[in-house]
């Protein structure tokens, strides 16, 4: 299964024309992906019944957020609710550990719509810990690259948890997967999910030929 990370509206369409079980929808991608605007996502539906996961992020940078860029979060999901298939998020406390309450709390918020724990979790020093108050939060799935910089190099620590607590929660495979990369990456780590932005040049579109090749390595 192929989740695209879309930063626009039209790599988002172009995603699904190019057979993308999902999209992660941002903004920013320098910035490594902020909460989009509600337009963006409307676009989006009225032109593709593709399913569309919005990013919950107030800003760039680190992961724990003030009482006010909490609020902003929970008011954008509440924004976003009516047209979106479901969230991605993730909240650490000043300890670079998952914050169990304020991420249980959006959880709460966003039911019955499923959420997933972006890769704010390979900031944490303990990662088994982390994906443990994760699964207890509630969430469905947690797009991790193991801890490490890259899939790549993560693909063992994925692999692991997937065997470990992979009935519990669905572990989405991210960062630098490629064309070239994901069928050995997938059956290195034994995931279902992988997730890529698909984007091989400067700028911020996805490249609708690279998202067919992953598509088409994945189904092999």
């Amino acid at each position: 299964m192929l989740e695209i990370a879309c930063f626009n509206t039209s790599s988002a369409i172009a995603a699904a024309k190019a057979g993308a079980d999902r999209v992660e929808l941002c903004a920013n991608y320098a910035a490594g992906g902020v909460t989009p605007p509600l337009a963006s996502l409307l676009s989006i539906c009225s032109a593709t019944t593709i399913p569309i996961n919005i990013m919950i992020r107030p800003r760039a940078g680190d992961f724990v957020y003030t009482q006010e860029e909490f609020a902003q979060m929970q008011a954008d999901i509440e924004r976003f609710k009516l047209s979106a298939s479901g969230f991605v998020f993730g909240i650490l406390d000043p300890n670079n550990r998952v914050d169990k309450v304020r991420n249980k709390e959006l959880v709460e918020l966003a039911a019955p719509l499923p959420c997933t724990f972006h890769r704010a979790i390979d900031e944490v020093q303990d990662l088994d810990e982390a994906v443990n108050t994760v699964i207890g939060c509630g969430f469905t799935s947690i797009l991790t690259s193991g801890g490490m910089k890259n899939a790549v190099e993560g693909a063992d620590r994925v692999a692991f948890l997937q065997a470990k607590l992979g009935s519990q929660i669905t572990f989405i495979l991210g960062g630098g997967v490629r064309s070239t990369n994901a069928e050995q990456l997938k059956r290195n780590t034994g995931v279902k999910w992988v997730h890529s932005a698909a984007i091989i040049k400067a700028g911020e579109e996805m490249d609708e030929r690279e998202a067919r090749k992953l598509q088409e390595v994945l189904q092999r």
